[in-house]
C-alpha cells in the first residue's frame, strides 16, 4: 500500500529588491454637507480613468461603492511613497470637490448603515459576498497595506512570525474604529476584530517553511476555501507576486503624517529582522496563543494595553515598549532615509491614537457623531492630526 504524497502548490516568490516600500491606503468617500458615506466610487473611477482606457495606475477601485483606494508605486523611502499617494490624492478632489465629496479614512466610518452599502460590481465581489453573507455585507471598514520587498524568499516566513512580535503596537497605534453604526462599541479598533470574521482573514498561521505554506494553499485550492492565493486575507502575508511581505494590521489612518509614521515604523521593523537574518541571530517569536490574546488586548484597549512581549509572557504597556522599539530602531530609520516619519510614532503616543481624538470630539459635541466625522475629514485635509 502507497503512502499518500501530500498536495503542494508550488508558490514562486518574485523577485524583489531589499526594503523597498508600497502602501496601499483606503478611503471613504463622504458627504460634504451630512458626513454620510456617498456610492460614486464609480462615478470617480471613470473621471479619472486615464485617455488610454484602462484602469487608473494608483487608484483602484475597492469592495464598497463608498471606497476608493490609493497606491504608491515601488519606492525607496516612505516619504517617496507618502508623495506618490499625495498626488493621487490631489486627483481625486479635482473630482470629489465639485461633487460635495470629501475624502476620508478611519478603521471605521463613525455613524454610517451598513445595510444601505452598495457592493462594487465585479465577480470577486459578488462571490465574496455570495459565501460571507451577514459578515461579508458588514465589512464597512477601511485599512492600510504596507508592502515591504525582501530579497530571499527563505527569509519571509521567518520576518512574519518576528513581526506578530510587534503586532500589537502597531495595530493600538493605528487604532481609528472606536464607533460603529453610530454607537461607541468600547474598543479601540472595531476593525480589527470585524475583519477576522472572514474565512482566511485574522492573523496568518506560523508556518517553518514554505513548502507548508504551499501545502496549506494546495489544501484551500482543493476544497474551495479559495481561487487565489490573494484570496488569503491575513493581516500579515507573504505577498510572492510582488516579493514582498504585506503588513495589513493598521486601521485607516485619518492622515498622512500619521500614515508615514505608521510605514516607517512597518519599513524598519522589516528591515531590522533582514539584518539580524543576515548577522545569524535568533529572530523573536510568540506563541499563536499570546499573539491572538495580544490581537484582542490591542484592539480593546489599544494605547492602554499591556501586551505581552515574549515566549516567556513578560509583559508590558504598549507605550512603553513602542518607545524601547524606537531607540531600536533609530540606526535602520537613519539608513533607510525615515527617521523623520519614524519619529511620528512619538507623537502619536504623545498626543493619542485617533480613536481617542475621536472619543474626544465626541464628548466635546455632546455624543454628535457627524462632529467626529468633519473632524476625520478635517484631519484628512489638513495631513496631520488636529
Amino acid at each position: 500500500m502507497s503512502a499518500t504524497l501530500p498536495r503542494r502548490t508550488p508558490i514562486p516568490f518574485a523577485r524583489s529588491e531589499r526594503s523597498t516600500v508600497g502602501l496601499e491606503w483606503e478611503l471613504a468617500l463622504v458627504d460634504a454637507d451630512s458626513g454620510d458615506l456617498r456610492q460614486v466610487a464609480q462615478t470617480v473611477l471613470d473621471a479619472v480613468q486615464p485617455a488610454s482606457g484602462g484602469a487608473h495606475p494608483s487608484i483602484k477601485q475597492e469592495l464598497l461603492l463608498n471606497t476608493v483606494e490609493v497606491v504608491s508605486g515601488v519606492c525607496r523611502t516612505v516619504g517617496e511613497a507618502g508623495r506618490d499617494l499625495q498626488r493621487s490624492i490631489e486627483e481625486l478632489r479635482a473630482v470629489t470637490d465639485p461633487l460635495r465629496v470629501e475624502l476620508m479614512s478611519a478603521g471605521t466610518h463613525p455613524f454610517a448603515r451598513w445595510a444601505q452599502q452598495k457592493v462594487t460590481d465585479k465577480q470577486r465581489y459578488t462571490t465574496l459576498i455570495d459565501r460571507t453573507q451577514w459578515w461579508g455585507r458588514q465589512m464597512l471598514i477601511y485599512g492600510v497595506h504596507v508592502h515591504v520587498g525582501i530579497e530571499d524568499r527563505a527569509k519571509v516566513l521567518p520576518i512574519q512570525r518576528a513581526m506578530l512580535t510587534t503586532f500589537a503596537h502597531l495595530q493600538s497605534l493605528s487604532a481609528s474604529s472606536p464607533f460603529w453604526g453610530g454607537k461607541d462599541t468600547g474598543y479601540a479598533s472595531n476593525r480589527a476584530l470585524m475583519f477576522q470574521q472572514l474565512p482566511t482573514a485574522g492573523l496568518p498561521f506560523q508556518f517553518a517553511t514554505w513548502e507548508e505554506l504551499e501545502g496549506y494553499v494546495a489544501d484551500m485550492l482543493h476544497t474551495g476555501v479559495i481561487d487565489a492565493f490573494d484570496e488569503i486575507r491575513w493581516d500579515l502575508r507573504p505577498a510572492p507576486q510582488f516579493g514582498t511581505l504585506e503588513t495589513r494590521i493598521c486601521d485607516g489612518v485619518t492622515n498622512v503624517a500619521e500614515l508615514l509614521a505608521l510605514a516607517a515604523l512597518t519599513h524598519c521593523l522589516v528591515e531590522h529582522y533582514s539584518t539580524m537574518l543576515d548577522e545569524g541571530r535568533e529572530l523573536p517569536s510568540i506563541p499563536p496563543w499570546f499573539a491572538q490574546e495580544n490581537k484582542w488586548r490591542s484592539a480593546r484597549y489599544g494605547m492602554d494595553a499591556i501586551i505581552i512581549l515574549d515566549r516567556e509572557g513578560n509583559e508590558e504597556l504598549v507605550t512603553d515598549a513602542v518607545g524601547r522599539l524606537l531607540v531600536e530602531l533609530e540606526p535602520v530609520a537613519a539608513r533607510l532615509g525615515c527617521l523623520d516619519e519614524l519619529d511620528g510614532v512619538r507623537t502619536i503616543v504623545r498626543r493619542g491614537a485617533s480613536y481617542q481624538r475621536q472619543r474626544a470630539v465626541a464628548r466635546r459635541n455632546g455624543g454628535e457623531l457627524d462632529a467626529v466625522v468633519r473632524s476625520l475629514v478635517a484631519e484628512m485635509r489638513a495631513g496631520r492630526p488636529l
